[in-house]
């Protein structure tokens, strides 16, 4: 069984990805998977450990078409600065959630019906922060995913007028009480995540088994309350917390 010993501070920042809390030290890996001729850690399986990362398209390929109900989305390039200006470590950037559809397959069947995807090409979309395969193409980096996947649209760079789609709904989130029953003032570390929050917008439904969509339960206007752990959480220009849910999330609605 091969041993091979890596100091975690001669790894680039750009060939694996940071982990809180790792120091730089002595590491050692057992089994581990031949190098690629490419060169570099693209992608490496190890016992308790998988680093992954883009799958590289060979530039003698020059066009990629997603098949069914998938979709190529072209990713929004992570913040490199503050809004003040400050250069950002690459620990520190935000993953982005959104980018450019460039692609789109031919749809899929339900039933007897033939749904086509409902998105052209060209529209920014948001999407769920795990889902779909990076890939390296043209030399940039894009998702391919499926139409499911895809949160909502978004023609402005405030994520309030987020157009949800299918089955997904969005909410502003109630803000976090300032104080006990009691009176007392509570710290920011003490204040417990809201799950309640005022519905902005809703998607036009999940399709049935004939490929019809079916309404949702909420409206826009609903205050609702919410599965604490799902959907994805945005925030807003105005400082605002907003989250993208599905509709089966919404536990109840209050009056």
């Amino acid at each position: 069984m091969a041993t091979v010993q890596l100091n975690a501070s001669a790894i680039s920042a750009k060939t694996l990805p940071s982990f809180q809390g790792l120091r730089p030290s002595t590491v050692r890996v057992f089994s581990v998977a031949p190098l690629r001729k490419s060169g570099g850690l693209t992608q490496r399986s190890f016992r308790g450990l998988v680093v992954k990362a883009a799958t590289v398209v060979a530039p003698k390929y020059t066009s990629l078409n997603p098949l069914g109900d998938r979709v190529l989305v072209k990713i929004k390039t992570a913040e490199e600065k503050t809004g003040g200006g400050i250069l950002l470590p690459t620990t520190a950037q935000t993953k982005p959630q959104g980018g450019e559809v460039v692609a789109v397959g031919e749809g899929r069947t339900i039933g007897k019906n033939k749904v086509d995807i409902g998105i052209k090409t060209g529209t920014r979309v948001v999407y769920s922060k795990y889902a779909g395969t990076e890939v390296e193409f043209n030399g940039s980096n894009h998702l391919i995913l499926k139409e499911d996947d895809i949160v909502g649209i978004l023609d402005t760079d405030d994520v309030k007028d987020m157009k949800p789609l299918n089955d997904r709904v969005l909410i502003k989130v109630a803000e976090a009480e300032e104080k006990t029953a009691g009176g007392l003032f509570l710290t920011e570390g003490s204040k417990e995540k809201p799950s309640i929050g005022a519905v902005i917008a809703v998607g036009p439904g999940p399709l049935d088994e004939e490929g019809n969509r079916k309404s949702l339960s909420v409206s826009p206007g609903n205050t609702v309350l919410y599965s604490k752990y799902a959907g994805n959480d945005f925030k807003g220009a105005d400082g605002s917390d907003y989250i993208a849910l599905r509709a089966s999330d919404v536990m109840a609605v209050l009056s």
